[in-house]
C-alpha cells in the first residue's frame, strides 16, 4: 500500500506540469484517498492483533481455572471412591460379625436350654457355666464391635455426603468455565483460519519429515528451533508442567524397554488440559508413530519442548502461543505424556526447568 502511494506521488510530480489544475487535483485526491484507505487497513490490522492478544490472555486465565477445577473434581471423586471402598470393607466385616454374634447367641441358648443342677454332675455344671460365661463375654464383645462398625459406617456416609455436595457444587461452575474456554478456543480458531489456510505446503513438509524420522528426538531436531544464544536460560523462573499429573519416569532413568529416558513421563487424568509450558511457536502438531498426537513448540534461546499422547490438538502450525495457553487435551485412553526438552541437539533435564506437581 505504501509503494502504491509513492507511485501515485511520483506520477503527480512527473505529470504535474503536463496537466491542468483539474487533473492534478484528481491525482492528489486519489493519493489522499489511498492514504486514508491505508490508515484504515493499518488500524484494522492493529485492532485484529489486539483482539488476538486479548483472546490469548483470556485463554490463559480460563485454562488455569478449568485445570484447577478439573484437578479438584478429580480429587473429590477419588475421595468418594476411597470412602465407598472403606464402607464396603466395613459392610463385609459387619456381615462376618453378624455371623459370629449369631453363633455365640445360639451357643448360649443351647446351654441355657439344657441346665444340669444335679449334684452328681457338678463337674459338668461348672464346665457348662464357664462355657456360658465365656459365650456371654464373647457375645458382648461382638455386639460392641458391631455398634462401633455401625457408627463408623455413619461417619463414612456423612463424609461421603460432604464430598458429594462439594462435587455437585463445582459441577455448575465447571460447566460455566469450560463453556467459556470452549468459546474462546472457537474464537482463536476463527482468528487463526487465515493462518491455517497458508499451511498446506508446510504440513506436507512436516509429514515427510515425520515419515523419515526414526524417533522423537530426530523429529524435534528436524522441525528446527529458535537461534542459539549465549543466554542459556529457558525462563527466569521454574515453570509449571504443561499438564497436571505425577512424574513416573524421570530424566536419565531406565524405561520399560531398558533405555535411558531423555525426558519425563507424566501420568495424568484422562482428557486433561494441556497448556503451553512457555511462550513459543508451534512447529509440529500431528500424529507420530507410537506417540499419539504430538506438539512441538520452539522457544527462545534454541529450546524445543516435545509433548506427546494428546487426544486432540487446538493449535495450528506457526501459531504463536503464550505460557499457559491451552494447546489441546490428553488422550483419555493413554493418559501419560512424554515430555522432552531439547536445546540444539542435546536433551535437557526437565527438572531444571519445571516444578513437579
Amino acid at each position: 500500500m505504501k509503494n502504491f502511494i509513492a507511485f501515485l506521488s511520483l506520477i503527480a510530480l512527473v505529470v504535474g506540469p503536463c496537466y491542468g489544475g483539474s487533473e492534478l487535483s484528481k491525482i492528489n485526491a486519489q493519493i489522499k484517498q489511498a492514504e486514508q484507505q491505508n490508515k484504515k487497513i493499518e488500524q484494522q490490522v492493529k485492532t485484529s492483533e489486539r483482539d488476538v492478544e486479548k483472546t490469548k490472555k483470556q485463554l490463559v486465565k480460563a485454562a488455569d481455572k478449568v485445570s484447577d477445577l478439573e484437578e479438584k473434581r478429580s480429587e473429590m471423586a477419588k475421595k468418594i471412591a476411597e470412602l465407598d471402598a472403606e464402607r464396603d470393607k466395613i459392610t463385609r466385616e459387619m456381615e462376618k460379625n453378624h455371623g459370629r454374634i449369631t453363633d455365640a447367641a445360639s451357643g448360649i441358648l443351647f446351654v441355657a436350654s439344657h441346665p444340669s443342677f444335679d449334684a452328681e454332675n457338678m463337674r459338668d455344671y461348672v464346665l457348662m457355666s464357664a462355657t456360658l460365661s465365656g459365650m456371654a463375654e464373647n457375645l458382648e464383645s461382638e455386639i460392641q464391635n458391631a455398634q462401633e462398625q455401625v457408627q463408623e459406617i455413619e461417619k463414612i456416609r456423612e463424609k461421603r455426603a460432604v464430598e458429594k455436595e462439594k462435587l455437585d457444587r463445582t459441577a455448575k461452575k465447571y460447566a460455566k468455565e469450560k463453556n467459556q474456554l470452549d468459546k474462546l478456543l472457537r474464537t482463536r480458531s476463527a482468528q487463526n483460519e487465515k493462518l491455517k489456510n497458508q499451511q498446506t505446503v508446510l504440513q506436507k513438509k512436516l509429514r515427510d519429515l515425520s515419515a523419515r524420522a526414526k524417533n522423537i528426538s530426530e523429529l524435534s531436531a528436524g522441525v528446527g528451533s529458535s537461534e542459539m544464544s549465549s543466554d542459556a536460560r529457558f525462563s527466569r523462573r521454574k515453570l509449571n508442567l504443561p499438564v497436571r499429573g505425577r512424574v513416573v519416569v524421570r530424566f536419565g532413568e531406565k524405561t520399560a524397554l531398558g533405555l535411558k529416558s531423555d525426558g519425563w513421563r507424566v501420568r495424568t487424568r484422562g482428557d486433561a488440559l494441556v497448556l503451553a509450558p512457555a511462550d513459543g511457536v508451534v512447529k509440529f502438531a500431528d500424529s507420530f508413530r507410537g506417540f499419539g498426537r504430538v506438539v512441538i513448540l520452539s522457544h527462545k534461546n534454541g529450546y524445543n519442548t516435545v509433548m506427546t499422547n494428546l487426544g486432540n490438538v487446538d493449535v495450528a502450525l506457526e501459531q504463536e502461543v503464550l505460557a499457559g495457553e491451552p494447546i489441546g487435551r490428553m488422550n483419555p485412553d493413554k493418559p501419560e505424556m512424554y515430555l522432552e526438552v531439547r536445546r540444539g541437539n542435546s536433551a535437557v533435564d526437565p527438572a531444571k526447568l519445571f516444578n513437579e506437581q
